[in-house]
């Protein structure tokens, strides 16, 4: 097969072996593969793949058809339309991985859309409501609104209840995200005068977390699972500690096969429902050809781009 591949700090396609699924495993011909900012990261050496997974291969997220069943496999037959999140490996003609972490591919979606789906709305949904609480009524902050988990994290929100903020910007992005059901879109000076909230997303990292403190709500949560501006950041613990909040980060890519799986049964039941209502979409910025892959990076390392990148493989 062939597959996008990392050699000497650049990003090639080259040929690979074609994997084969064993014990509960599916393999899948990949149709489409989003790019995350973890891809830009083990591009850099900086985010290696788990163990188990190619190191050469990124790719957490990707949609096919399943073309074989392992011999403990039972969820989905041959031909079935599945997207999965990966620990690597997705952005590849074909992929493996255990059937625990596959969903059915709604029928209002194309192969591009699918593509984008797995991880960003999985990470998205997972860090609203499984870690944060977030509930119907509650005030949501969105930082980097106009990115994929962004845009995903947006769309559940308002289809939860929440009232939505969030923060872009590039100001020719933000009518896309009022499209999406954004109650307010401002520019990352101006949230602080806009608060107080009761959850902050926060997906830059280190800059803004002083000023996500000073605009929480009084037992507000702040979640942090982005990191691109910045690493680390000086924290007032008496505001911690007088706003009686909560702070926590989490990464989806290195948790076990089983907390993984937890995470799809609760797509499954909340989310996928929103996607063949049409409550919910893909924003899909690009879709570039396998071949071209090394132009989709550049384009998502450019920045300014509303929803996806998308690697169609086939």
């Amino acid at each position: 097969m062939r597959a996008a591949t990392i050699r000497d700090g650049e990003i090639i396609v080259a040929e690979h072996p074609d994997p084969e699924p064993v014990g509960s495993e599916i393999l899948v011909r990949v149709r489409a593969a989003g790019i995350n900012g973890a891809d830009m990261l083990q591009l850099r050496g900086a985010y290696p793949a788990p163990p188990g997974y190619a190191p050469d291969i990124p790719g957490l997220e990707f949609a096919g058809e399943v073309i074989a069943n392992g011999p403990d496999a039972t969820r989905f037959k041959i031909g079935d339309s599945v997207m999965a999140i990966t620990g690597g490996g997705g952005q590849a003609q074909l992929a493996t991985v255990d059937e625990s972490v596959a969903m059915a591919l709604p029928s209002t979606l194309d192969w591009s859309q699918a593509g984008g789906v797995a991880e960003v709305f999985t990470t998205a949904h997972d860090a609203l409501f499984t870690q944060a609480r977030l509930v119907a009524g509650e005030r949501l902050l969105v930082h980097g609104g106009a990115g994929g988990v962004g845009s995903a994290a947006v769309q559940l929100g308002h289809a939860l209840g929440a009232h939505v903020t969030a923060t872009v910007r590039n100001p020719d992005l933000r009518d896309q995200l009022g499209r999406l059901g954004c109650d307010l879109v401002l520019d990352p000076q101006e949230f602080v005068e806009h608060g107080p909230y009761d959850v902050v997303l926060e997906l830059v990292g280190a800059p803004n977390l002083a000023d996500d403190l000073k605009a929480l709500e009084i037992g507000g949560r702040i979640c942090v699972i982005g990191v691109g501006g910045g690493f680390t950041a000086e924290l007032n613990l008496l505001a911690l500690m007088g706003k009686r909040a909560t702070i926590h980060g989490s990464t989806l890519r290195a948790r076990p096969l089983d907390q993984k799986a937890a995470t799809a049964r609760a797509m499954e039941a909340d989310v996928l429902g929103l996607f063949e209502s049409g409550a919910i979409t893909v924003p899909v910025a690009a879709t570039f050809a396998l071949d071209d892959v090394a132009a989709a990076y550049e384009r998502f390392s450019a920045g300014n781009k509303f929803g996806k990148i998308i690697l169609i493989t086939d």
